[in-house]
């Protein structure tokens, strides 16, 4: 055999190992087809979890109506590991999660929802647990064996390490694990996910940390932590409303609805990550939310907003001082459109239909209301109108107005 031929046998070996690699590495698809609901540990109780608060939880969702709601994700957020054991395993906290994760997940999936976990790309995690580096095919292959469905990946740790490459690595060890898992990038934004993580993951963060404020930044130690309207405009100004769609989101990180905000603040900000098809991760106690904030996060009118199938993120179409326009196309023709009062003080909207034409790019979608008459429909309120007359309203400081409109109606 001479070299060039056998130059020519490896060559073809290696491709077809390539090929055959490439064949099972890949996200699972039909996942996230729109933005994914659920619930996270994280925001309310940080490393103060265990097994009882999740299976409570899971009660909760069923309870209060959440899981009608289409809430269906019960996420356990960092500090669940205890060690890796002598083949380097990981393993639950025996103290916290005594009876194993396999059984949390059969009691989760008893209630007909889904369980998620929680992992980082670095040697430890942010809570200083054992992170996946070195180990993610392991940890994908005992994550399919616990059941879990969901797996949000942090990135504490990671010095030196190439973000794509490391999320692309926990990619294809779920992938080859079998098992359909939602996959969660959580790098912060910091390497411009939106650019490459569509085919990696299912959505991912794309700024620092939530804190719950409407309108602040706070920065302990060496993190930052944003308020709702400074994460709005990192979304709102920076282009990335190209890259989200069905089965791949820019995440705005997790909710902070009914932890400590006002009812108007907490209406605006689900109101806000609806629009902008980012997921709805609740972050607070399921087991004693007061009845206002359940009202708020079950709204089937701005739920419906956020779960539209076609799955385009809002874009700002009008900022005038302290309020601001927001306009998402819906499946079937219809819109959905905010006006969000960012002031500490009332702002009153007068806004003339006839003068606004509405054009998304993005979408290849228009509404001239000079030329047609569209049904609103107030999604908080509950009243209705038509865009022949003027929309007049007086917004409370911190507040929206958020209208679903169907038509063409007849003038």
């Amino acid at each position: 055999m001479n070299m060039k031929h056998t130059a020519q046998l490896v060559v073809g070996g290696l491709l077809a190992a390539v090929a055959c690699a490439n064949s099972w590495a890949q996200k699972f698809d039909g996942l996230a087809s729109t933005p994914q609901m659920g619930w996270n540990s994280w925001n309310k109780f940080a490393c103060d979890i265990d097994e009882r608060l999740i299976r409570e939880t899971a009660d909760a969702m069923v309870r209060q109506g959440l899981k009608d709601a289409g809430y269906q994700y019960v996420n356990i957020d960092d500090c669940w590991q205890g060690q890796r054991d002598a083949d380097g395993t990981i393993q639950p906290d025996p103290k916290r999660f005594p009876s194993g994760m396999k059984a949390l997940a059969d009691y989760v999936h008893g209630k007909g929802l889904k369980l998620g976990i929680y992992s980082d790309a670095g040697a430890t995690t942010c809570g200083g647990r054992p992170g996946s580096r070195g180990h993610e095919y392991q940890d994908a292959r005992t994550y399919a064996s616990w059941g879990i469905d969901y797996v949000k990946y942090d990135w504490c740790d990671t010095p030196g390490l190439n973000a794509e490459a490391a999320y692309t690595t926990m990619r294809d060890a779920i992938a080859k694990a079998g098992r359909p898992m939602l996959f969660s990038i959580c790098e912060w934004g910091m390497s411009k996910p939106w650019e490459w993580a569509g085919k990696v993951g299912h959505s991912w963060r794309t700024t620092p940390d939530i804190y719950n404020c409407f309108d602040c930044q706070f920065s302990p130690g060496f993190s930052t932590g944003l308020g709702v309207l400074r994460i709005l405009d990192k979304h709102a100004d920076a282009g990335l409303r190209k890259f989200a769609g069905p089965g791949h989101w820019n995440d705005m990180d997790m909710l902070e609805v009914g932890n400590g905000m006002s009812d108007d603040e907490d209406r605006a900000h689900l109101s806000i990550w609806a629009m902008m098809a980012s997921p709805l991760i609740l972050g607070n106690d399921l087991r004693s939310m007061s009845e206002a904030t359940r009202r708020i996060l079950t709204n089937p009118g701005v739920i419906a907003v956020s779960q539209d199938k076609l799955g385009v993120q809002a874009l700002r179409v009008l900022a005038d001082g302290p309020l601001e326009l927001y306009a998402k196309p819906l499946d079937g023709g219809e819109w959905a459109l905010m006006f969000l009062n960012r002031s500490n003080q009332p702002a009153d909207v007068d806004h003339d239909w006839k003068k606004q034409v509405l054009i998304d790019d993005l979408s290849k979608r228009s509404v001239d209301f000079k030329q047609s008459v569209y049904r609103w429909s107030d999604l908080w309120s509950k009243k209705t109108g038509d865009t022949s007359t003027k929309l007049k309203a007086r917004l409370a400081p911190h507040s929206v107005l958020m209208l679903r409109l169907t038509g063409p109606a007849k003038p």
